[in-house]
């Protein structure tokens, strides 16, 4: 039934010739050495002698390990084209940090990535440079950027009146107006965040469906949360308040506050002005570019920044 009859008949010629006879035994031939407790089994260890133990040298690393440990990593969602390698992302939480790092003068290098590779499970994170490969540095999450920042030489930035307020119009108001833009209007998920998250994610029908309703609930839930139902034309109503009255702070300067370069507060409303004018993405229902359109200094803010920092 499938065994080699000739391996077993060479197997069973060996153990009677390795057999110690009684006669040789009884003619005062000299015992073999005793083993100790620690020792192989002799049947065992002619095995290991005849087939030794190899040590094969380590794996390469896989692909999408860092491969430039020189550099400092930025992994955030982004295109997987090498043409996007440096262009800005397409998510505002990954987006408002790359901003700020390059408004700082960070030298980095961009690495498409996604939630399930970063150590905090969310993105983006940093992967410091290092000189000693077999020491890499440890990831920094978001919330620590700034602060990492601040000791590679980066200047803290001043708290500005009222800039508390302000930033709150970024964070819930526009927040909560791109959450119902992207993921719950049903033209602009299926034009815009199906080819951004979903379609690059995997190749299998059942897993993009099973992603796409995950993304629009977990939009869904985190909407619910300050608001008593979900209602669409309200949430851009309070966007576009959110962008007359940012238009009104900036006035006529180049950057909010005053200030003679981008800061943080730059950083923040960039992340969703780029996405929003972003001509690459298809808008099928565009209600926050056209209202945002309608305040030509955001729009140029918009751009002077593109030009500044994302136009290599």
């Amino acid at each position: 039934m499938g065994v080699d009859m000739t391996e077993t008949d060479n197997t069973t010629a060996e153990a009677k010739a390795t057999r110690p006879s009684k006669t040789a035994g009884r003619s005062g031939a000299q015992e073999a050495p005793k083993s100790h407790w620690w020792s192989l089994p002799e049947p065992i260890k002619r095995v290991f002698d005849r087939f030794p133990l190899v040590t094969y040298p380590a794996n390469s690393l896989p692909q999408r390990a860092p491969r430039y440990r020189n550099e400092n990593i930025l992994y955030i969602f982004q295109s997987e084209e090498s043409r996007s390698r440096h262009a800005p992302s397409f998510n505002p939480s990954c987006l408002k940090w790359q901003a700020y790092l390059k408004f700082h003068g960070i030298p980095l290098r961009t690495q498409a990535s996604n939630n399930h590779a970063s150590p905090t499970g969310s993105l983006p994170f940093l992967l410091p440079a290092t000189s000693d490969p077999q020491r890499p540095a440890s990831p920094i999450p978001a919330n620590r950027l700034a602060r990492w920042v601040i000791s590679q030489g980066g200047k803290e930035e001043a708290e500005h009146l009222r800039q508390e307020a302000y930033t709150a119009l970024i964070d819930h108001n526009l927040r909560s107006a791109w959450l119902y833009y992207l993921y719950l209007d049903d033209n602009n998920f299926r034009s815009a965040a199906w080819p951004m998250y979903v379609e690059t994610a995997s190749t299998s029908y059942a897993v993009r469906t099973s992603l796409a309703q995950q993304l629009r609930g977990a939009a869904r839930e985190e909407l619910l949360k300050t608001n008593t139902i979900i209602d669409g034309q309200e949430l851009y109503s309070k966007a576009e308040e959110a962008f007359k009255a940012l238009s009104w702070l900036l006035g006529d300067d180049q950057f909010f506050f005053g200030q003679t370069t981008p800061g943080l507060f730059d950083a923040s409303l960039f992340a969703y002005t780029q996405i929003i004018l972003d001509d690459d993405l298809e808008w099928k229902t565009p209600t926050l570019k056209l209202a945002l359109q309608r305040y030509d200094n955001l729009v140029q803010h918009r751009a002077r920044l593109v030009r500044g920092f994302f136009s290599s």
